[in-house]
């Protein structure tokens, strides 16, 4: 079968999978595994990812309020690499090509291909559509082997939390300026870990908050997981708006409990790798039970 993902989540589901030579291409996000930055591209974006978080909040406003694309297609290149399969996602338009878009052009392509949208709001979710694209791509096995082990790593935070002296509670951010709560999976991670997610809710989207509402909920433990950012590019965001009243008077800057973790790495994206955000998440939370028991995966302390 010849793939193509449009989204970098279906692209580490393939590869878990084990079937990265079936990859004919991929989008310009896709970077994980490291094989996977030899396909062709067949997305592009005009964006500016080195710009201020809040420029590129208002960027992506206009263009989206104008009814705009924020992704091109590569169309002469899917013809050439004539996909039987494009998995991509219709949950939110600033992570892919708006799926309309897709299906449009993929009627006018050789075959035509199908389409196939992955549309997850939860941890379950995400897990039926690694059975679903394994389903159609003949890796039956495979997925029920690795939605096994992920199931594994899952029950042992669970288990391990469930022991846990407290529940603190925590506010995910997916973004800094202006600040977005976390939605969809992420405010179910960390209940799992042991927390109560006072800012996003569970299976909702992300939504754009104040600052006055983050202080509001008076978070114990702050995370900063933003969405396309690794660690290090968020801190430096982090670091801009820190020094506002509101922000230094919350309980978890105070403690000195400001976590900075790779959002674009783990956090945003839906598929295999959720688990480790699951792991990460039990580690900030929860020290005395999960301390040096996971892989170091780049989180930041801010103190």
């Amino acid at each position: 079968m010849r793939i193509v993902s449009l989204l970098p989540a279906a692209t580490e589901i393939v590869a878990a999978l084990g079937r990265l030579d079936d990859l004919m291409g991929v989008s310009h996000e896709c970077d994980y595994p490291e094989a996977v930055t030899e396909k062709p591209r067949v997305t592009a974006c005009q964006m500016q990812t080195g710009a201020a978080s809040g420029e590129i909040d208002r960027w992506v406003a206009k263009r989206l309020a104008r009814g705009e694309d924020l992704f091109t297609l590569d169309e002469p290149l899917l013809r050439e690499l004539r996909p039987d399969l494009i998995l991509t996602q219709r949950l939110c338009d600033v992570c892919a090509p708006a799926y309309g878009s897709v299906a449009a052009l993929a009627q006018g392509l050789p075959g035509p291909p199908r389409v196939v949208n992955l549309e997850p709001s939860s941890l379950e979710d995400i897990f039926a559509n690694i059975v679903t694209v394994a389903a159609l791509i003949g890796a039956t096995a495979a997925g029920q082997a690795l939605l096994q082990s992920l199931r594994d790593r899952v029950e042992s935070v669970r288990q391990a939390a469930s022991v846990a002296a407290n529940v603190p509670r925590v506010a995910v951010l997916e973004w800094l300026d202006p600040p977005f709560s976390s939605g969809h999976w992420t405010p179910e991670l960390v209940a799992i870990a042991g927390g109560t997610e006072k800012l996003g809710k569970a299976g909702e989207d992300s939504a754009r908050k104040s600052w006055d509402e983050v202080a509001l909920c008076q978070p114990e433990i702050l995370i900063i997981a933003c969405c396309g950012q690794t660690a290090a590019r968020a801190a430096r965001d982090w670091e801009a708006v820190r020094i506002l009243p509101k922000i230094q008077s919350m309980p978890a800057v105070c403690a000195g409990n400001v976590w900075i973790a790779d959002g674009n790495s783990y956090f945003s994206r839906p598929g295999p790798r959720v688990v480790d955000a699951l792991e990460i998440v039990a580690e900030i939370l929860h020290p005395e039970i999960f301390a040096r028991r996971f892989p170091d995966r780049g989180l930041l302390h801010s103190k």
